[in-house]
């Protein structure tokens, strides 16, 4: 519990609540918000109700439908997010005093980035600060840049979107193209009409529900005023592979994923490629977050790395 001078009033903010809040100001989904900090939804509307009451206004609009900050609570987050970045940051502080760093970092990744990068990332550094736990969350890479936005996590790999969020920090990995797959041997996909339009709206196609791969493929469709036959929407790269390889469609993901899947024989490319551009993926960080001891040596090592 922190206080604060507000108006010659004593205003007591707690921390959890301030989580709790930056969490749903970055996705305005209860569900997905409740999900992200492990609690119930039940949990989280009552914890913002609560806020919400000792501050005296409205934070959200919301309906059965939708979530949005009101202006009383984009002006709020504006506020929370300073307030949690200073707190972690003086805690680390102290703990910086002693001779060996002793903390936690928070990091999110993909599954696939979990075993691609991270070993060869971690190695160094867990030899170098051996009292630094690390807590690892694993999951849809399209939410990576939100939980870091909303304080949840420290670091996250992510892919780089066309458009950065002011106030994050990114510094690359790899890249890898983005690329659509098709069940392997499968005669029903592999020649296309003479109506190359018409062959897309015949396809049924297995693609992400949100992040970077389905911006572009929404894009792309758009341009070609090709209207897809969307099969399944998921959540997570790697359930593409698993129900392409079932047979159940087309899919569009980054060829990386596709590499380090245990399903990458029962895939092929298939025969008609657009270009979507090319998928970064690399470290992102809140800038102000980099004030942290912990979060500063990460970063510096990765700085030494790329050297």
């Amino acid at each position: 519990m922190l206080r604060f001078m507000q108006h010659s009033k004593v205003v007591t903010v707690d921390i959890t609540k301030l989580k709790l809040f930056c969490a749903l100001a970055s996705s305005l989904h209860f569900g997905r918000a409740a999900n992200t900090c492990h609690v119930s939804p039940s949990t989280l509307s009552r914890n913002i109700k609560q806020l919400e009451d000792d501050l005296g206004v409205s934070l959200f609009e919301r309906d059965n439908r939708s979530v949005a900050l009101t202006h009383e609570g984009q002006s709020y987050l504006n506020f929370a997010r300073e307030v949690l970045q200073q707190w972690e940051t003086y805690q680390e502080s102290l703990i910086a005093q002693a001779d060996q760093l002793h903390g936690q970092l928070s990091i999110y990744c993909s599954v696939t980035a979990s075993y691609s990068f991270l070993y060869d990332i971690l190695t160094e550094f867990r030899v170098k600060h051996p009292s630094i736990a690390i807590k690892l969350h694993t999951g849809d890479p399209a939410q990576s840049i939100e939980r870091v936005q909303s304080g949840y996590e420290d670091i996250a790999i992510a892919a780089k979107p066309d458009k950065m969020p002011a106030g994050i920090s990114f510094k690359p990995i790899t890249r890898s193209p983005m690329i659509f797959i098709s069940p392997k041997n499968n005669p029903n996909w592999q020649t296309p009409a003479l109506d190359t339009k018409d062959f897309w709206h015949k396809i049924p196609m297995i693609i992400s529900e949100e992040g970077l791969v389905r911006e572009r493929l929404d894009n792309w469709f758009e341009q070609q005023k090709i209207k897809p036959n969307i099969y399944a929407e998921v959540k997570g790269n790697e359930a593409i592979v698993s129900m392409v390889s079932l047979g159940f469609g087309v899919g569009v993901l980054p060829k990386i994923v596709v590499d380090n899947s245990p399903l990458a024989e029962r895939v092929e490319p298939f025969m008609l490629q657009p270009d979507l551009g090319p998928y970064s993926m690399g470290i992102c960080v809140m800038e102000k977050r980099l004030k942290s001891p912990i979060l500063n040596a990460f970063w510096a090592q990765l700085a030494h790395e790329k050297n």
